[in-house]
């Protein structure tokens, strides 16, 4: 047994222990330390058992079995719990050593833990770790951000853990401070949009097909090996393989309870963008579905007294050909969905000077993670070809592909709302897609009524850059100032209807 390690591990959770197992099975021995520490005991005496662990019971003694500079990966949950850590391990770290936090932590709270560490000379990496806990024992698609000094020093380490696809290990330098955590949010937000739409695209096979659970498994099946190829279309035809062992005769899918949970990643990922100003409407749409989905009694409740359409089932002449229509729709949502979060990283990186690489982003997805999936070449692809691309849909392979699946695209979503089958992630990608086409949308009237009821003022198209304008709308406000102004000897205003005009009121 090696009496110091290259490496250490903090917090014995499924995801920690199966990461420490698969860093001593890469070849470098480490040490585990955990708050309670009977779950040390429990790891050296049975995973463990004769692999290079160091097993301690203090901190003190977990820090004195790391060789110097120290690099100690924390796994505990996001939030207090990481600034707790971070506490107990300061008084027994120097200079120069670095912390890595390879939780699902909030990257403003990253920026904020790499900054104070940085005054005391020890170096914070921020890792996003993905693919769940078979990804951690087996090989993640890992996106560490910090001080790019302190990544060279576990790039070793990082780069052999990581899940290894035909281009490369899934690993790579993300950026500054809070960018790796930024990107792993991001990741998590993406996954929440995927789910939901695959979701959506079985609830209309189910409800307008009336299909059962093994044919959709065939029809998902037949798709992973197409271009919707994906470690979640792989695991949802292996869902609906699984017979219910406690009903006996009927499908475990059917008997799963229809409220989904959520840690919070996806939630954060609405907040951001509306910081940034960037339209996430389909990770959004996902995100209220699982709130939607929750509030299960109010739904049964409703569903007794409110009326939907009449019908059940597509008729025939819609049936034909609906399952090709829902599988274009789904992979055009996608590709939406996708074009949502790479816009987002790319509004990041101008904010926080980070400089992220998208097509190395898309390539380190390849595998590993939840999202894996074919088409991540063609997005790697894309961004290597145009780094400054504006945006996903712009690339002329998914815009001349999206623009093709239209029509089966808007019959789906027209036949899930003649039926009253809820897609609003589907939906709302499509809105998205006929939006960034659109070259004049109606918030020329939101303008309009911002500076009619708050004087907020607006620009003309025909005198670009010689606003802001301002109107008076009403002619009763514009006599009443006239009559004011001769009151009191001023020359009354022109009453133009439209006049530049500096802002006024607080903006909405």
């Amino acid at each position: 047994m090696p009496k110091q390690a290259p490496i250490g591990l903090i917090g014995l959770a499924v995801m920690g222990e199966n990461l420490a197992l698969n860093i001593e099975s890469k070849g470098f021995p480490i040490a585990v330390f955990n708050r309670t520490v009977e779950k040390v005991d429990a790891l050296l005496a049975g995973r463990a058992r004769g692999k290079r662990f160091i097993g301690a019971h203090t901190m003190a003694d977990f820090t004195a079995a790391l060789e110097r500079p120290r690099r100690l990966i924390l796994m505990v949950k996001a939030g207090a719990p990481v600034d707790d850590m971070i506490e107990q391990v300061l008084p027994h770290i120097e200079a120069g050593d670095i912390v890595i936090d390879g939780g699902n932590s909030f990257f403003q709270d990253t920026r904020r833990r790499h900054d104070a560490l940085k005054v005391r000379g020890i170096h914070f990496i921020g890792s996003g770790v993905s693919g769940g806990e078979e990804g951690a024992l087996r090989g993640p698609s890992l996106m560490p951000g910090g001080p790019r000094e302190a990544y060279d020093r576990i790039r070793p380490v990082w780069e052999k853990i990581a899940a290894q696809v035909d281009d490369g290990p899934c690993c790579a330098y993300i950026g500054p401070d809070g960018a790796g955590h930024f990107v792993k949010m991001v990741h998590n937000g993406i996954e929440y949009g995927d789910m939901q739409l695959i979701a959506e695209s079985y609830d209309i096979l189910r409800q307008a097909l009336g299909l059962e659970p093994p044919r959709l498994a065939e029809i998902f099946g037949e798709w992973n090996r197409g271009l919707l190829a994906s470690y979640l279309i792989e695991i949802t035809a292996k869902i609906f393989e699984r017979k219910d062992d406690d009903a006996g005769d009927g499908w475990l899918v059917d008997a799963i309870l229809d409220a989904a949970g959520q840690k919070g990643t996806g939630k954060w990922m609405s907040q951001v963008a509306l910081d940034l100003g960037v339209a996430i409407p389909t990770v959004n749409a996902a995100v209220e579905a699982r709130l939607m989905s929750a509030d299960k009694e109010a739904r049964v409740r409703a569903s007794r007294t409110l009326a939907g359409p009449k019908g059940g089932k597509a008729a025939a002449a819609d049936a034909k050909g609906l399952v090709d229509a829902v599988r274009d729709a789904l992979y055009a949502s996608k590709i939406c969905s996708y074009a949502q979060g790479l816009a987002m990283m790319q509004a990041a990186s101008r904010e926080y000077k980070w400089g992220l690489d998208l097509g190395e982003i898309a390539r380190i997805w390849k595998g590993g993670c939840i999202i894996r999936a074919q088409f991540l070449d063609l997005i790697k692809a894309a961004y290597r070809k145009s780094p400054d691309l504006p945006g996903l849909i712009h690339d002329p392979h998914f815009r001349d592909w999206v623009g093709k699946a239209q029509a089966p695209w808007r019959r789906v979503v027209r036949v899930a709302q003649e039926l009253g089958v809820p897609v609003p992630a589907m939906s709302a990608s499509l809105a998205y897609y006929d939006s960034v086409r659109a070259a004049r949308l109606p918030q020329n009237l939101t303008q309009a009524q911002r500076d009619f009821f708050g004087a907020h003022t607006y620009e003309r198209v025909d005198k670009p850059g010689k606003g802001p304008f301002h109107t008076e709308w009403v002619e009763s406000i514009a006599e009443e100032k006239a009559a004011a102004a001769r009151a009191v000897g001023r020359p009354a205003p022109a009453g133009k209807p439209a006049k530049k005009a500096a802002p006024r009121g607080k903006k909405k």
